[in-house]
């Protein structure tokens, strides 16, 4: 199923207009329905999470290696937190993207599900049908807080990177260097908030995959 789903999202991708209805169009017209696209993109944005949190914490081992430094390549050394920051960049616009892919799928979904609700003649059916879209609807928004709390915290931590990397670039010497470990600690306690939070989003990830998968 998920392989069927993958091979899918990438031949729509390819031709496909950059109309969202245009796009779930046709995936349903391959029998794929916008739940389970919604289900593989909240799998994709958990990956993510998942390898941000890793290279966030990458970063962060890098600079306290940094701080430590005690000779040999500096030049060496300082491009290695430099390609560190610019890894946790590129994870942080494709957490980016993958919330916006999420509230994209999640709006056609609802919309969708809401108009279908006006289609039904017995009236019971229509009542189970319309509580499950409330509880899908709080699961989501629970997700969804979740994810934009911990992506919230990204910033703050890139703009501290990316301060240390200029300001490296521009005093490449040991001295530069002692005067960024008064910052460790502030920065060790930034990335402990943001993985932090990035674990709370997997969970709440991990608990709307189990929810849909069941229903």
């Amino acid at each position: 199923m998920k392989s069927r789903l993958h091979c899918a999202l990438v031949l729509i991708a390819l031709t496909a207009t950059a109309c969202s209805k245009a796009y779930y169009g046709s995936l349903e017209k391959l029998g794929i329905p916008k739940r389970e696209v919604m289900v593989h993109r909240v799998e994709k944005a958990r990956e993510t999470q998942e390898e941000t949190k890793q290279q966030f914490k990458s970063a962060l081992e890098q600079f306290t290696v940094l701080t430590n430094f005690q000779g040999g390549d500096l030049e060496s050394t300082y491009g290695k937190l430099n390609d560190e920051y610019d890894a946790s960049v590129r994870k942080a616009d494709e957490i980016h993207k993958r919330i916006a892919d999420i509230e994209d799928v999640s709006e056609a979904l609802f919309t969708e599900w809401e108009a279908e609700l006006r289609e039904y003649t017995n009236a019971s059916l229509r009542q189970t049908s319309s509580k499950k879209l409330a509880v899908t609807k709080t699961q989501y928004r629970q997700l969804l807080a979740a994810m934009r709390k911990a992506e919230s915290k990204l910033e703050p931590v890139l703009k501290v990177f990316k301060d240390q990397v200029l300001f490296l670039k521009h005093n490449l010497n040991a001295q530069a260097i002692a005067s960024l470990k008064g910052q460790l600690d502030s920065v060790k306690s930034d990335v402990s908030a943001l993985v932090l939070e990035m674990e709370k989003s997997i969970n709440e990830a991990d608990s709307f995959i189990a929810t849909m998968e069941k229903s």
